[in-house]
């Protein structure tokens, strides 16, 4: 083992590059926040584990950082005021988050907390999100953007909400929508706030694209756009008309399909000012990316451009098409929210045990009895070397896809195939230390390392906690939380709690590639702690209840003045009794099911009363208990 030095580890996770000055690594070797920023008070990871353990809370867990979310809040207001300043643009910036991303209602109260001293408004997409939506935000001025399919009982519910302050927006996103919101508003007596959601042509870029272009699922085409104009003139309403707004997707991850979008978008603004209306509002929607791999690229983890630039090409494009035309300049709307609250959570578990590929011994030697495929394994590990390491690969791989066809065919014993195994096994671990010290590794070796690594099952769920991993190959950010001091010597992938063979990760960040597999240490008998960080968007609202595992435990923290660490909000993960309710299965009616078994076994004195005792109050036990495992 060489020397190693926390700089090693922060290098070999990327931190400095994935964690946009909010996560490091401390003199101890723990995974450290600085929710305030870098040069703010600090909380150590590793140490904040038994401080939730004496509130009663085990792993898994999600932490929640509040201050990461006023200072992203604070970073999208500023990008957005320097470049007004800058290109001494009349508009204002009236971001608003889209509650989709993250529902959690701590999570929307400390947005519309932090966001009123900037205006920010929230966006809705459904009913029940414009119920939560009224209830919170109470920020003056502030926008309440209503997007999404509307019926009747939507469209009076956002009208009426004019009366308690507030300023909801109604985006036609579907063309028989406007009829319904013209004939809803009169029977109440209420001028609307219209807006038109455009059906661009642009198309986005990263593993949304699909979802734009002229096919997209919402907006209005240009001849619709036109026929809502010419319909809100007749019925004496033109003047409703104050919002355009486009969306091309989320986590854009080239500048210039933002540019494409804009240009497209601003034609249709100044051309909806030529013909009479007068929208005051421009939503660029979302689609600010996130840089979860830190490798500043288009790749669809990633993004090619920073928060300010985004922010300069959003004014400067507006402004010059609005100079060109003569038509004031509007006020900017945005619905940025992954970019808002990615950051701020992490999630953290433990590892419960390892499946480690054993360091194969110096295999036996072959002699002229053993199988020839045996033979010529052997020859093999005995020739490697760094002359020979691609031509020694392809014979393995060939020699061991043959051994299994002898083997069931019935010409391979199962003693001999043990031993193909074996050689199989050493020769890859001495072509892997070869491959290692090459100045260039070849493509054909890109599976080496996954075949050789090891499995570290996590007490987790893959499909409650990192649903976007699973279904979109989304990468994470992942990475020990301590013993970042040593130097990590294995190599694994995760793997969750559930059934699945999908339950794992097996995908990593890297600079340059996706890696598929993850330097860990060697279990010591202690607990080992991993994270998985920028989980704040998207993931708690889509996880499912594969195999029955819910919620976890959820935290929310802040650091004062003076670098104590406060624990606001604890959220108790979801207990067993609860998921079966979900599915529809009453807690009573299955204790009283096996409260009758049990009795029945007693009566035939197959179970005694202790015993029948025991199971009844483990099984009550049980249904009160979170839905992953303990380690006590």
């Amino acid at each position: 083992m060489r020397n190693w030095s926390i700089k090693d580890s922060a290098e070999l996770y990327q931190v400095a590059n994935w964690g946009a000055g909010f996560f490091g690594i401390n003199e101890r070797g723990h995974v450290q926040v600085t929710p305030r920023g870098p040069e703010g008070p600090a909380i150590d990871l590793y140490e904040l584990i038994p401080v939730l353990q004496d509130r009663g809370l085990r792993m898994p867990l999600l932490a929640r950082f509040s201050d990461i979310v006023a200072s992203r809040v604070r970073g999208l207001s500023k990008v957005f005021a320097k470049a007004i300043g800058d290109y001494a643009y009349e508009g204002r910036f009236r971001g608003v988050y889209p509650i989709k991303v993250n529902q959690q209602r701590h999570v929307v109260e400390e947005i519309v907390r932090f966001g009123a001293p900037h205006r920010i408004g929230l966006e809705v997409g459904s009913k029940p999100e414009l119920i939560t939506a009224l209830a919170l935000l109470d920020t003056p001025g502030a926008l309440l953007v209503c997007n999404g399919y509307k019926d009747r009982a939507y469209i009076e519910t956002a009208l009426l909400a004019q009366r308690l302050g507030r300023t909801p927006i109604l985006v036609i996103d579907r063309f028989p929508e406007l009829d319904l919101v013209i004939r809803v508003s009169r029977e109440l007596g209420v001028r609307p706030h219209i807006g038109v959601r455009a059906r661009l042509t642009t198309k986005s870029i990263g593993k949304w694209a699909d979802s734009s272009g002229e096919r997209s699922k919402f907006g209005l085409s240009a001849a619709e756009i036109v026929e809502a104009v010419d319909r809100l003139r007749a019925d004496k309403m033109l003047d409703c008309l104050e919002l355009l707004h486009f969306h091309i997707g989320s986590q854009i991850t080239a500048i210039r399909a933002h540019k494409d979008a804009l240009r497209e978008a601003c034609r249709i603004f100044v051309g909806l000012h030529a013909m009479g209306a007068r929208p005051h509002l421009l939503d660029v929607g979302g689609g600010l990316g996130v840089d979860y791999d830190g490798s500043q690229t288009n790749f669809h983890s990633s993004m090619n451009y920073s928060m300010q630039e985004y922010a300069n090409d959003v004014v400067s494009s507006v402004q010059e098409a609005c100079d060109e035309t003569g038509v004031p300049h509007p006020d900017i709307v945005t619905e940025a929210g992954r970019a808002m609250v990615a950051h701020h959570s992490v999630l953290i578990f433990d590892v419960l045990g390892v499946s480690e590929l054993r360091l194969a011994e110096t295999p036996e030697a072959a002699t002229a009895d053993d199988p020839r495929v045996v033979q010529d394994l052997y020859e093999i590990w005995s020739t490697l070397s760094r002359k020979n390491p691609l031509e020694g690969w392809h014979d393995l791989l060939q020699l061991k896809e043959e051994a299994g066809t002898l083997f069931a065919l019935g010409y391979l014993d199962l003693r001999a195939r043990a031993r193909v195994e074996k050689l199989f096994q050493a020769s890859c671990e001495k072509l892997l230390r070869i491959v290692r010290e090459l100045p260039q590794v070849p493509e054909e070796f890109a599976d080496l390392e996954k075949t050789l690594s090891d499995t570290y099952y996590c007490n987790f769920s893959m499909f409650q906690s990192l649903p976007d991993h699973w279904g979109f190959k989304q990468l994470f950010p992942v990475m020990p939380i301590h013993r970042l001091e040593h130097e990590p010597t294995r190599r694994g992938i995760l793997a969750d709690l559930t059934c699945d063979s999908d339950g794992k990760i097996g995908e990593f960040i890297d600079q340059h590639d996706v890696r598929t597999t993850l330097e860990l240490h060697a279990l010591n008998g202690a607990p080992y702690y991993i994270g998985v960080f920028l989980v704040g968007a998207y993931q708690e609202i889509l996880g499912d209840l594969h195999n029955l595992f819910g919620d976890t435990h959820a935290v929310h923290v802040r650091v004062d003045d003076e670098g104590k660490t406060l624990i606001e909000h604890v959220v108790q993960g979801d207990k067993v009794r609860e998921v079966l309710d979900y599915v529809e299965y009453e807690g009573a009616e299955l204790v009283a099911k096996v409260e009758q078994t049990a009795n029945a076994l007693v009566e035939r004195g197959e179970l005694s009363h202790e015993e029948a005792q025991l199971l009844l109050k483990r099984y009550e036990q049980a249904l009160e208990e979170t839905t992953y495992l303990s380690r006590e």
